[in-house]
């Protein structure tokens, strides 16, 4: 028992750091306070209908009218029968947020570095240095919190396969499974699309080995359980994944019905994103330096120069005063780089690049290959347009490639890499594989390549390059040509600044290595000096751009918004409409309306495609056929900076009886037939619908006709209707199939897509009761799977367990 303490203890304690670090980096959750975060701000917005909706009722609503007209909940924090994945992912995330995150980043690493056979005090070490990468920070304090969940499980998912490759079969098969579940309940697929292409490296590079080793049946006995472990995962989250590869046909993600842009010219058919959207955010060669320099290339998009920079100056030159000029100089333009939007840097860290390359040289076999293969594919796909023809081969070729956007972003798979074979080149010079010659050998390389480096920056850098930026064309017709030159300076004072320090840091790791090898330093010194030099290295970089200024009370957190005139006097009215914003405060913060009305605005990359393109054709070229259609009855304008209410009294209503069908030959004349649709008594469709609902082209409409709205929650709407004549009524409601079923007197009855986004239905002559209901078949099915999936993990854990004792026991 003793001896069991004993191994565990610095476990233990490593993990009470871990925790008190991540409080201490953001120790303003100590105070109650919360992080700002834009993204955050505005999925409260979005999904803040479906909150109040199970709060009232205790059930998930699965669709919110609140934003785009209407749309799923499933990418919105929709939570699904049996999802015992998510209960485990919500009891590891028992600190405040974000501080959960960073412990989650820490602990995940910290196991990987283990399952390596790395000691636990380099282990902690490498798991300080993923942890504080600045990417990894900046992404908690935009609040992409999806993906920094995603990315804080992938180490983990890794541990397990490891495990399972070194012949630990039982733990190496359930912490896969369970790793690779919560993986996936983080719901963010861009990542874990991109650690699949992570594990095809390393797959391959044990491939490899294994046929060099002739241990082929050992590999394919371990791919074997990894793949029931991958199929177990996934059946832990089968709601969720149902749910979304049934909604992402319908998305903006999904391979679009028309092949024509807005203006009318052919448009690129793909099955997925738009090729320029997808590389819009595409990482500069040159800003791969970024990487080792911080601020190589400025930094982010503003800075903070002070006082004593050559913008402040610049400023007061302008006629600013000089608090006009401070102000002004806390935003200088210093990014040069040629992405649209940079918070900051992607800096992995001065000190672990140099233990990567030395890695280079002390690191031997598959574990080096698939660490540097991993970190080159991620760093070249990276590129995006700028490394075209490679970009332009997954996006053709590889399955999936299409559907995520900012590929640079999929520079995480190097922020994992390169701190494991950082860490792994202290764990050779710790070790007697390699006589001390060529460990100083190695050290001579990697200080020379990596101070020789900064040196050249250092001395060549108004020769290398030109400082200039993607927007400096706008700032030059502003303020002129002198302004930008100072600017500029600026610029390269903060390379040479930021190229020192990385000097430095390089030497101070040199130093520190060589004194080791000299035998002047004890190991437990060297990790000490390493832990310093690293916390030191990132922690300053990171407080530039995350601290305790990004942190407000909670009450604003929670309540980002606080309603205008305009939506005071909105909110009178109870009835059911959809709202335009079109205020400039609708669109800094464009989930506002989504929070207090039915919007016809939002805040989402997921939103239905078909939604999206009328937008995009009409909603933002204000046809008013189209908005009234929508039964856009409110549209907040602004005048004067006086936000106020303007009523549409030209709005269709809920629902309408129309006398004619405007019969088109595909979605192009569809859309564009809306242009100039009377959509008060016509409706247009395409010839297969018609065919399918064996439709009329004309119906009697008389004045006594009438449907109207008798209930109506986000996932129920209730009509009457009375029509002396058989009819076909329109609602202004978002056509999705995949789980709105209409009922006629409580008898279930097909109803079809019309005004390329609205239902239509064919109502007998009569009175009658239709109602629309919410029903997804996919919620259902995929509950049953996580729950059979959940019940069978259960059981291989109690069987591993047991089977392991039993072998312990035995060896005893």
């Amino acid at each position: 028992m003793s001896f069991s303490i004993k191994r565990i203890l610095p476990h233990v304690l490593i993990l009470i750091g871990f925790v008190v670090v991540s409080l201490a980096y953001f120790s303003p959750v100590l105070q109650g306070k919360k992080i700002n975060q834009s993204d955050i701000m505005h999925y409260i917005g979005m999904a803040q209908q479906q909150k109040e909706f199970a709060k009232t009722t205790g059930e998930e609503t699965y669709w919110t009218n609140s934003a785009f007209g209407g749309m799923p909940t499933y990418q919105l924090g929709a939570k699904y029968p049996h999802n015992y994945i998510k209960k485990l992912d919500l009891a590891l995330r028992f600190l405040p947020r974000p501080a959960d995150y960073l412990f989650l980043y820490f602990i995940g690493f910290y196991i990987l570095l283990l399952a390596l056979k790395v000691d636990f005090k380099l282990a902690a070490l490498g798991a300080l240095a993923f942890g504080f990468s600045t990417y990894l920070i900046i992404i908690l304090g935009v609040g992409h919190n999806s993906k920094a969940h995603a990315i804080a499980y992938m180490p983990l998912v890794l541990s397990g396969i490891v495990l399972t490759f070194r012949k630990k079969y039982i733990f190496g098969f359930l912490l896969t499974s369970i790793a690779l579940g919560l993986q996936i309940v983080a719901n963010h697929p861009q990542m874990t699309y991109y650690l699949l292409l992570l594990i095809l490296v390393l797959g391959l590079a044990y491939l490899i080995d294994a046929y060099r080793k002739k241990v082929l049946p050992h590999f394919f006995k371990s791919v074997g359980l990894l793949t029931v472990a991958a199929i177990l995962a996934v059946g832990l989250n089968a709601t969720g994944i149902m749910a979304t590869q049934e909604y992402v046909k319908e998305s903006a993600r999904g391979q679009s019905d028309l092949t024509i842009n807005t203006d009318g010219s052919p448009k690129e058919v793909t099955t997925g994103l738009d090729r320029g959207y997808i590389t819009e955010y595409s990482y500069g060669i040159l800003e791969s330096f970024n990487l080792y320099i911080p601020k190589f290339m400025g930094g982010g998009n503003y800075e903070d120069v002070g006082k004593d920079s050559e913008t402040y100056e610049a400023y007061i030159n302008l006629g600013a005063s000089p608090m006009e000029a401070l102000d002004a100089a806390r935003n200088a333009p210093m990014y040069w780089g040629n992405q649209p939007i940079v918070e900051a840097p992607a800096y992995v860290g001065a000190v672990i690049i140099f233990l990567f390359v030395l890695g280079l040289f002390l690191v031997k076999g598959r574990l080096k290959w698939w660490l540097v293969g991993g970190t080159i594919l991620s760093l070249l796909l990276s590129y995006g347009k700028n490394l075209g023809f490679l970009t332009d081969f997954f996006i053709d070729y590889v399955p999936f490639y299409n559907k995520f956007r900012a590929v640079s972003s999929i520079q995480v798979i190097l922020e994992l890499c390169i701190p494991v074979l950082g860490i792994f080149a202290l764990s050779r010079l710790f070790n007697d594989f390699q006589k001390d010659e060529e460990k100083l050998k190695a050290l001579f390389y990697s200080v020379a390549i990596t101070a020789g480096l900064a040196l050249i920056f250092l001395v060549f850098k108004s020769t290398l390059f030109d400082f200039e930026g993607l927007r400096d064309d706008q700032y030059i017709s502003a303020y002129g040509q002198a302004f930008m030159d100072s600017v500029i300076e600026d610029r390269k004072s903060l390379m040479t600044a930021d190229t020192f320090r990385t000097l430095i840091l390089v030497l101070l790791s040199a130093g520190t290595i060589y004194l080791f090898l000299k035998k002047k330093l004890s190991e437990n010194l060297v990790v000490v000096v390493f832990a310093v030099l690293i916390l030191f290295d990132l922690v300053t970089v990171d407080k530039k751009y995350v601290n305790n200024d990004n942190f407000i009370s909670a009450v604003k957190v929670d309540k980002p918004y606080q309603p205008n005139q305009a939506d005071k006097e909105i909110l009178k009215d109870k009835s059911h409409f959809r709202v335009m914003d079109m205020s400039s405060e609708g669109q800094r913060m464009p989930a506002k309306a989504a929070y207090y009305h039915n919007s016809l605005m939002g805040y989402s990359a997921a939103k239905l495609g078909r939604v999206n393109e009328l937008l995009e054709f009409h909603v933002y070229k204000n046809n008013m056929n189209v908005l009234n259609m929508l039964n856009t009855k409110y549209i907040i304008a602004e005048e004067q900076n006086t936000i106020f209410p303007y009523t549409n009294t030209e709005a269709n209503g809920n629902a309408w009886f129309v006398s004619k069908l405007k019969v088109v030959a595909d979605a192009n004349q569809e859309i564009l037939a809306l242009d100039s649709l009377n959509t008060k008594t016509t409706a247009v469709l395409e010839k297969t619908v018609q065919v399918e609902n064996n439709l009329k082209s004309t119906y009697q409409v008389d004045s006594t006709a009438s449907i109207q709205l008798k209930e109506f929650k986000p996932n129920y709407l209730k009509y009457e209707s009375n029509n002396t004549n058989e009819g076909l009524a329109v609602f202004s409601e978002i056509y999705y199939k995949q789980g709105w079923d209409a009922y006629i007197d409580g008898e279930l009855v097909p109803h079809f897509r019309v005004n390329y986004v609205l239902r239509a239905l064919e109502l007998p002559k009569g009175k009658h009761t239709i109602e629309f209901k919410f029903e997804p078949q996919v919620v259902e099915t995929g509950s049953k799977v996580a729950l059979a999936s959940s019940a069978i993990l259960l059981i291989f854990i109690l069987l591993g367990l047991f089977f392991e004792f039993k072998g312990r026991k035995a060896k005893a």
